[in-house]
C-alpha cells in the first residue's frame, strides 16, 4: 500500500539541492571496469557478513517493515537491525539529504522512491551495488522497476514494490448512470460528460492539478518522455507529442468542470469514493488496500479495468508510485547492509510479509504466482483484480526517466498546473511554464539543461 505523501515544501527542496549542486558535474561510476572475480568475491562476502553479524540501521516508512525485520533477525540471529520509521517519503528525503550534506548520520539501508533515487545517485549518497553481484538479480524484477534502480552505469538499489496504473471504477455508479467501461480516453471524456450532466454532484474522477506524480504518470502513459538525464546533461521538453496528447485530453475535463476538486487523501475524498460520487480513479496498483481501509462503505461496488488508451489498441500504462531500498555511502558495514537489502527485497520470507500488508510486488515470480493471480477480492465484488493489475505491470511503457531534481520539480508543479486547473485554462501553457522553471532551476544548480 502506498502511504499518502505530503507535497514537498520549497524549503525541503532547497536543502535537497545542496547535494545536487555539489555533485552535478559527476560522471557516474566505474562499475563497468570491475572484474567478474571482484563481483563474485564481493557477493560471497555479503553472505559471510550475514553469518558474522553486527548492527545496522534501516530507515523506511513501509508498514510491513517491523514484521520484515523480525523475520530477518530470526533467520540471521547475529544481526541486529535498528528500525527507524521516517514517516513519509518527503521527511525521509529531507533527513537523508541533510545527513549526506553533513557527512554523517545516514543509516545503512534506506527506502527511496524511484522518482527520488536519481538525486541521491548524483549527490553520491548511495552505494553502487554492482560490486556485490546484484546484477545477477535483474531477472527477478519487472523491467520498469529494474530500470528505475539500474541507471547511470550502476545498480543503486533493489525494487521494493511497483505501481502500474489501472482504472479503478465504481460499478454501482457506472450501472446507475448507464456508463460503459472506457477503452479509450475519448470514451472516458464522454462518460464524464454524461455522468455530470445526469447529476452534477457526481464526477468521473478528482484531480486539482496539485499531484505532480499523477501528472507525470499520465504523461508517461500517453507516450511523453519529457525528461532525459545523462550525468549533468539534462533535457526538459514538456511540449513533446505525448505530453501534449495528455494535456489536450485532460483540458476537456478541466475546462469543462468535469472533475471533482476534492483533495485526495482527505475524509471528504474517502467519503466520495465510498458512495461513488467520485466514480473512478486512474491510479497505481497499490490502490486496493487504500480503498479497503479508507472507503469501507464502497465494499462490493468497485472494480478494476485496464487503463484506457488513446487509440483503443495495444495496452499501455505507466508506473505511479513505488519505492526501492538502497545502501548508503556512509554505511560502516556495507557488506552486511547489502546482505540485509538482498534478503529484504528478494527473499520469499520477506516478500510474503510485504504482500500481507497490502503491497503490490515488483518481483516477477510473485506477480505470476497462482495464489496471487487467483485471489478474489470481496471489496471488488469477487473480481480477480490481480490478473488485471499484473497485466498492467507487463504493459508499462519503456524509456521513462525522472529529473535529477524531481522532488523540487514536484514541489512547484501546483504553482503552474494547479493554477491552470483552478482557472480552467490551458494545461499545455502551464506545463510550458513548469518547464521554464525547471530549466532555470537546473542551470542554477550546475546542470547543463536543454529544452
Amino acid at each position: 500500500m502506498k502511504a499518502h505523501m505530503k507535497r514537498a515544501t520549497v524549503a525541503s527542496a532547497a536543502v535537497l539541492a545542496i547535494g545536487l549542486a555539489l555533485s552535478a558535474c559527476s560522471s557516474g561510476n566505474d562499475s563497468g571496469s570491475k572484474s567478474t572475480d571482484d563481483s563474485t568475491q564481493a557477493a560471497a562476502s555479503i553472505d559471510a557478513a550475514l553469518q558474522k553479524g553486527g548492527t545496522i540501521t534501516y530507515w523506511t516508512w513501509t508498514p510491513s517493515a517491523k514484521d520484515q525485520v523480525a523475520a530477518f533477525e530470526k533467520a540471521y540471529p547475529n544481526v541486529k537491525v535498528n528500525l527507524v520509521n521516517t514517516g513519509s517519503a518527503n521527511d525521509n528525503n529531507l533527513k537523508l539529504q541533510n545527513a549526506i550534506s553533513a557527512g554523517s548520520g545516514a543509516p545503512d539501508v534506506v527506502q527511496i522512491e524511484y522518482q527520488s533515487l536519481p538525486q541521491f545517485i548524483l549527490s553520491k549518497g548511495v552505494e553502487d551495488l554492482t560490486k556485490y553481484g546484484f546484477g545477477d538479480l535483474k531477472d527477478l524484477y519487472t523491467a520498469s522497476t529494474w530500470g528505475s534502480v539500474a541507471q547511470q552505469d550502476g545498480i543503486w538499489a533493489l525494487p521494493q514494490d511497483s505501481g502500474p496504473m489501472a482504472l479503478f471504477f465504481n460499478k454501482k455508479t457506472f450501472d446507475k448512470f448507464g456508463l460503459t467501461v472506457p477503452k479509450t480516453w475519448d470514451q472516458y471524456i464522454a462518460d464524464a460528460k454524461k455522468l455530470h450532466a445526469a447529476d452534477p454532484s457526481y464526477y468521473i474522477t478528482n484531480d486539482s492539478g496539485t499531484d505532480a506524480g499523477f501528472g507525470t504518470s499520465m504523461i508517461w502513459q500517453a507516450g511523453g518522455r519529457p525528461f532525459k538525464a545523462d550525468g549533468s546533461n539534462v533535457t526538459v521538453n514538456l511540449q513533446d507529442d505525448g505530453t501534449k496528447k495528455w494535456a489536450d485530453t485532460w483540458n476537456q475535463l478541466v475546462q469543462g468542470g468535469l472533475m471533482s476538486q476534492i483533495s485526495g487523501w482527505t475524509d471528504e475524498w474517502y467519503s466520495a469514493l465510498a458512495d461513488g460520487k467520485i466514480a473512478s480513479l486512474p491510479i497505481g496498483a497499490w490502490m486496493p488496500g487504500v480503498l479497503e481501509s479508507g472507503a469501507k462503505g464502497g465494499s462490493g461496488d468497485w472494480r478494476v479495468a485496464p487503463m484506457p488508451t488513446y487509440d483503443g489498441g495495444t495496452a499501455v500504462t505507466s508506473e505511479n508510485g513505488g519505492s526501492s531500498e538502497a545502501v548508503t555511502a556512509q554505511s560502516k558495514n556495507k557488506e552486511l547492509a547489502a546482505g540485509f537489502l538482498k534478503w529484504l527485497n528478494s527473499s520469499e520470507d520477506s516478500i510474503s510479509v510485504f504482500l500481507k500488508s497490502g503491497g503490490f510486488p515488483s518481483t516477477v515470480k510473485d506477480l505470476n504466482a497462482d495464489s496471487f493471480l487467483d485471489y478474489k477480492s470481496d471489496y471488488f465484488g469477487g473480481q480477480q483484480i490481480n490478473k488485471v493489475l499484473v497485466d498492467a505491470a507487463n504493459s508499462v511503457g519503456t524509456g521513462w526517466q525522472y529529473l535529477p531534481w524531481q522532488s523540487y520539480a514536484n514541489s512547484i508543479y501546483a504553482d503552474y498546473v494547479g493554477k491552470a486547473y483552478s482557472g480552467k485554462s490551458d494545461i499545455n501553457a502551464a506545463l510550458q511554464q513548469w518547464q521554464d522553471a525547471n530549466v532555470k532551476y537546473g542551470n542554477e544548480q550546475g546542470f547543463t539543461v536543454n529544452k
